[in-house]
C-alpha cells in the first residue's frame, strides 16, 4: 500500500507536470497568434499606406491643356474614381464622349478634358464618388511654341559666395598640425564675407586671410537658409601666409546642350542642375554665362563607363552667347544675346504636354557630330506620376548613326531636346551607367516653368 501511495504521489506529480506543460504550450500558441496578428496588422497598414502612396503618385498634381482643344487622358488607377469639374470652364467627357461636369472612370479608361477659356481651375478626384482623394490643377493655356536647339554650349557659373568643399589640416610655422575650421565650417557652406568685406572669388578670400597676419577671421556664412557669423584664428604657415584649412571653389564650368529658345529669347538647357563635383550639392549661383564651344572629341560609352564629349570653350566678350540667371534641378535658364539668336536656324514648334507623350518612336536633336541633326530614339517608359522629376522618361537610342558615333548618350548631351509627333516634349537628362544606349528625360513643361 505504501508502494501504491508512493506511486500515487508520483502520478500526481507527473499529472501536475503535464498540466504545466500544457499551459505553457497554450501560452506559447497565444503569444504566436498575437505576434502573427500584430505582424499582419503592421503589414496590412504598410500595404494600405503603400497602396495609398502609389495611388496619389498616379494622380498628377497639375495638367496643362490648350484652350478649346479636347485632350484625351487616362489615370492608371486600380479602382473606380469619379472626376468632378469644379468650374463650367472645364468640360469633362467620358465614354460615350458626352461633355459633363462629372464622369466616372474605371481603372485606366480614357476620358476627354477641354478648357473653354484660359485660367487655372480644379478637377476633383473622388474614390467611388464619395471620398475626395486629390485635386488636380488644370491650367488652360494658349498654344505654346519654342525652338528646339540641340546646340552645344560652354557654361560658366559663378557661385553666390565662396563654396566650402571641405576642411583640412594645416602645418604651422613651428611644425604643429592644426585644423582651424574643423567643427566650424562644413562642406556646402558659402562664405559671403570676411570681417565685413564681401567676397566673390576664392582669390579674394585667400588675399584677405593673408592680410590678417594671424589675427581673428570673422566669416559671414550661409548654410542652406541660415546665415551665421563664425570666427577662427588663421594658422601662420612656414612661408608666412595665413591659412584657414578649408578647400573652396567660387566657380564651375563645363559643356552642355541648349534645349530650347522661346519666342522672347529665354533659353533652357541641360534638363538637370549643375552640382558641385565634390559635394554633390546644387551650386547656388550669383550669375553665369554661355560661351562658344567646339566639340573636339567623343569618347564612346561602354558598360559601366558613360562616354563623354570633350570640347574647347572660348571665353571672352566676343564669344559670349547669353547670361545664366538660374541653376535649378530642372536645368539652367537665362537670356541669350543677339549673337546666338542669329546662329539658331531652326523654326519654332508646338510644345507637347506630358499627357501627350506616348511610348514609341521619337527623336533627339543634337550637335554632337558638329552639325545639328535629329536622331531616332524609342521612348520606353512615360512616368506621368513623376512629372516633378528629371527622370520622368526612359528612352533608348536606336539611330545607327548616333550609336556608331557615341554609343548612345554621352556626357555633354544632357539637354538634347526630345521631339515626338512634331512637338517638343522633353529633354535628355541622364545616361544609364550600365547601358549607354539608354537614358532618362524630363518633360519639357517642367523646364518651361522657370
Amino acid at each position: 500500500m505504501g508502494k501504491r501511495q508512493i506511486a500515487g504521489v508520483g502520478g500526481i506529480d507527473r499529472n501536475c507536470g503535464m498540466d504545466q506543460e500544457h499551459r505553457e504550450r497554450r501560452r506559447g500558441k497565444l503569444y504566436r497568434k498575437i505576434r502573427l496578428l500584430f505582424t499582419g496588422t503592421v503589414l496590412l497598414g504598410a500595404g494600405i499606406a503603400g497602396f495609398y502612396g502609389y495611388t496619389m503618385r498616379q494622380i498628377p498634381d497639375k495638367v496643362s491643356i490648350v484652350e478649346n482643344r479636347e485632350e484625351t487622358m487616362s489615370l492608371d488607377l486600380p479602382f473606380q474614381v469619379t472626376l468632378q469639374s469644379e468650374s463650367e470652364e472645364v468640360i469633362l467627357g467620358g465614354n460615350p464622349a458626352i461633355p459633363e461636369d462629372q464622369i466616372t472612370i474605371i481603372r485606366n479608361e480614357p476620358f476627354q478634358l477641354k478648357g473653354k477659356s484660359q485660367g487655372n481651375y480644379q478637377l476633383g478626384v473622388d474614390l467611388f464618388g464619395m471620398i475626395r482623394l486629390k485635386e488636380i490643377q488644370v491650367d488652360v493655356v494658349e498654344t505654346q511654341y519654342a525652338i528646339p536647339c540641340g546646340t552645344p554650349v560652354g557654361i560658366y557659373l559663378k557661385a553666390d559666395g565662396v563654396m566650402v568643399i571641405g576642411t583640412g589640416k594645416v602645418t604651422g610655422e613651428n611644425g604643429e598640425t592644426l585644423e582651424p575650421a574643423a567643427g566650424i565650417l562644413k562642406s556646402g557652406d558659402y562664405i559671403e564675407a570676411i570681417n565685413g568685406k564681401k567676397l566673390e572669388t576664392k582669390e579674394q578670400l585667400a588675399t584677405a586671410v593673408s592680410e590678417l597676419d594671424g589675427s581673428e577671421a570673422r566669416l559671414t556664412v550661409r548654410r542652406g537658409e541660415e546665415h551665421m557669423e563664425v570666427a577662427m584664428d588663421p594658422v601662420i604657415t612656414e612661408d608666412g601666409t595665413g591659412k584657414l584649412g578649408i578647400w573652396v571653389r567660387s566657380d564651375t564650368q563645363g559643356i552642355g546642350t541648349m534645349t530650347y529658345l522661346d519666342l522672347n529669347g529665354r533659353f533652357g538647357a541641360l534638363g538637370h542642375g549643375i552640382s558641385d563635383s565634390d559635394t554633390g550639392e546644387l551650386v547656388e549661383i550669383s550669375d553665369g554665362n554661355l560661351y562658344d564651344t567646339r566639340i573636339v572629341g567623343i569618347e564612346k560609352g561602354s558598360t559601366g563607363n558613360p562616354g563623354v564629349m570633350s570640347g574647347v570653350i572660348y571665353y571672352g566678350p566676343g564669344t559670349m552667347m547669353g547670361e545664366i540667371t538660374a541653376n535649378t534641378d530642372q536645368g539652367i535658364f537665362g537670356q541669350v544675346n543677339q549673337r546666338l539668336k542669329s546662329q539658331i536656324t531652326s523654326e519654332p514648334i508646338e510644345i507637347g504636354f506630358h499627357q501627350e507623350v506616348k511610348k514609341g518612336k521619337a527623336y533627339i536633336r543634337s550637335g554632337v557630330s558638329g552639325e545639328i541633326k535629329d536622331y531616332e530614339i524609342e521612348i520606353m517608359k512615360v512616368d506621368e506620376s513623376n512629372i516633378q522629376d528629371n527622370k520622368s522618361l526612359v528612352l533608348q537610342v536606336t539611330d545607327p548613326e548616333l550609336l556608331s558615333l557615341t554609343g548612345g548618350i554621352v556626357q555633354g548631351m544632357s539637354g538634347s531636346p526630345i521631339i515626338q509627333n512634331g512637338k517638343l516634349i522633353g529633354a535628355v537628362t541622364h545616361v544609364f551607367v550600365q547601358d549607354s544606349a539608354k537614358g532618362y528625360g524630363i518633360f519639357i513643361e517642367k523646364m518651361l516653368g522657370h
